[in-house]
């Protein structure tokens, strides 16, 4: 975001907060980058499912993120040839199929990944579903937290109030606070320590849902909302997912 002449530089949080901003809209203007943010979705649950590597999963995210990178700059280049071209031009047509060449060469990419990470995974171990359903709580965490951003974008991408960082349902520091609350209590089953230290973690949730509504950026309903997304997200990933 390039500050205005003699205005203030932005701050971290509004840089943030444009970024934000941007991927809200190529979800509520872009039915392409709809179908892309499901897909990962369901490709992050299958990768679960077949108790994929951690290297894996990283050439996953990577493929994913590439996607979606490409979505977005074919939306911004198509924004801005129709803004400089008003009449057909066979250059603008040219750059706006060079964009959507350079998404399709990411979609397929991502797609070879995902078979050559994911089948060979289904045929070998197809025999024994029940037994593959299980990750080490780290990853398992780590896709929990990223679904859950995920969702919080998605629902204030569609109900199109407040930004990403700020004011909007459901509360996304919420959501991602009482994850985390919920992770820990569910990484740490067995542990002596683990009502101290889910009680600390749910203070802390607590803390981040007051300041929240305190601040006049959230309601409460969408803070009980966002904490509620967070931990039943967790919960039922980690019920579905853990040995």
């Amino acid at each position: 975001m390039n500050p205005v002449p003699g205005s203030r530089p932005p701050t971290v949080l509004e840089s943030f907060n444009v970024a934000f901003e941007g991927i809200i809209h190529v979800l509520r203007t872009e039915r392409n980058m709809r179908i892309h943010f499901v897909a990962a979705g369901v490709v992050l649950m299958a990768a679960l499912a077949v108790d994929v590597s951690r290297i894996e999963l990283i050439v996953l995210l990577l493929s994913i993120a590439f996607v979606l990178m490409a979505e977005m700059v074919n939306t911004a280049i198509e924004a801005t040839v129709d803004m400089a071209s008003t009449t057909f031009d066979p250059a603008a047509k040219i750059a706006k199929d060079i964009a959507a060449g350079a998404v399709l060469v990411a979609a397929v990419n991502a797609l070879a990944v995902g078979y050559l990470v994911l089948s060979g995974q289904v045929a070998d171990r197809s025999n024994d579903f029940l037994d593959r359903l299980s990750r080490t709580p780290a990853e398992l965490t780590l896709v929990a937290l990223v679904i859950v951003v995920a969702l919080v974008i998605a629902l204030k991408a569609l109900s199109g109030r407040g930004t990403p960082l700020r004011g909007g349902w459901p509360s996304g520091h919420a959501a991602v606070a009482f994850a985390a609350w919920m992770a820990v209590t569910l990484t740490l089953d067995g542990s002596e320590h683990r009502f101290l230290v889910s009680s600390l973690a749910f203070i802390m949730a607590l803390l981040v849902a007051q300041t929240r509504v305190e601040s006049g950026v959230h309601s409460t309903l969408e803070v009980v909302t966002g904490g509620t997304l967070g931990a039943i997200v967790v919960f039922a990933i980690f019920q579905f997912f853990a040995a």
